[in-house]
């Protein structure tokens, strides 16, 4: 078992320059409507290429984007990746940079909207049940598995933040996948239940109530209620006691913001989140496993807990990325870069 902290050089500097104003990419022109620095614009030739996708998951059509590596030959074979994105995120924002970045490394990688979000289709639209998102992951697998070019004995997986903690879930049972890594991995079940840092322990058997109440009045053929769908001020923002809130609202809701990506679900949802448990059955992975996490994230505590139950993973390695937090590690090109530089030598190492 391995376990580093990367320290990077010039890391106050870099701070400053990059703090003032994040990098990102207004969706409304990009024609992917790709939110991050340096997305693909157009397909050219010889480069790294994006192609919008569908295909039908348990009757809902599922949208997704393939990126392929510059100079990409249909005829050859390539080992791939498998990118699953955060809550309230969809393709375009986060899960879209590392797919791009992973396929300027010689990867053919596939990053979808969740079933009942973002593009994807599926009524009522935002429900958010963990066996919907785990079932989304071992749909990617299933399609990129017959794209032109795969090797499917090459399949790697990058869950990041909720999508990394339904990945641990999808690896434990899925043996398509030889590699495994997360990034900021988020337990979406811990945190529903327990609230963020164990912060609602207090309030579980009530929030449960309001969740079956909810359940019966769609049964009864009620209006869907949803939650998590609050309007803040940047005074009620900057007031908010966690770093993941606080960046998070700024990240979704004004620097990457797109109008697919929303925190609101189905209050309903909380039956299926609440019993949910990302690092329940660690022990059944058995490939190698890579989990980062920023050193400053006040979910590292997730990303701990759910490593150190992974006893039989092979050469499991817990990366910290030294002074990132958790929404850091989605855009701020110094932690994207130490993170890319990890994966490119993971991945490289076991695909």
């Amino acid at each position: 078992m391995k376990h580093h902290v990367f320290r990077a050089t010039l890391l106050a500097s870099m701070i400053s320059i990059s703090s003032g104003a994040a990098l990102a990419a207004d969706y409304k022109q990009n024609p992917f409507t790709l939110t991050y620095e340096g997305a693909i614009t157009e397909n050219v030739t010889g480069k790294v290429n994006i192609h919008p996708v569908s295909y039908k998951l348990n009757g809902i059509d599922i949208a997704a984007n393939v990126y392929t590596p510059a100079n990409y030959d249909s005829s050859k074979k390539y080992p791939a990746v498998v990118v699953a994105h955060p809550n309230g995120g969809v393709k375009e924002q986060v899960a879209g940079l590392y797919a791009q970045r992973l396929a300027e490394q010689g990867y053919i990688t596939i990053t979808a909207d969740a079933a009942y979000q973002g593009a994807s289709g599926g009524l009522p639209r935002n429900v958010d049940k963990p066996a919907h998102r785990i079932e989304d992951i071992h749909g990617m697998a299933d399609f990129i598995s017959q794209y032109a070019g795969v090797d499917i004995d090459r399949l790697g997986l990058l869950g990041i933040c909720g999508g990394g903690g339904y990945s641990l879930k999808a690896a434990q049972t899925d043996k398509r996948f030889s590699a495994i890594a997360t990034l900021s991995m988020f337990d979406s079940g811990l945190v529903r239940r327990n609230g963020y840092v164990d912060s609602q322990i207090s309030t579980i058997q009530q929030r449960l109530k309001q969740a079956s109440d909810a359940r019966a009045q769609e049964a009864a053929g009620g209006e869907v209620i949803y939650t998590g769908d609050a309007k803040l001020t940047d005074e009620q923002i900057a007031k908010l006691p966690f770093d993941l809130y606080r960046q998070g609202f700024e990240y979704y809701g004004k620097t990457h913001a797109h109008p697919n990506s929303t925190f609101r679900y189905t209050l309903s949802s909380l039956l299926d989140l609440m019993s949910f448990d990302a690092s329940s059955n660690m022990d059944l992975i058995d490939k190698p496993l890579l989990m980062m996490a920023g050193s400053k994230a006040d979910s590292l505590y997730m990303t701990e807990s759910a490593f150190s139950k992974a006893i039989n993973a092979k050469d499991k390695e817990l990366f910290l990325i030294d002074g990132a937090t958790h929404i850091e590690t989605y855009w701020q090109p110094l932690y994207v870069n130490q993170a890319m530089g990890k994966l490119e030598q993971f991945f490289s190492n076991n695909l």
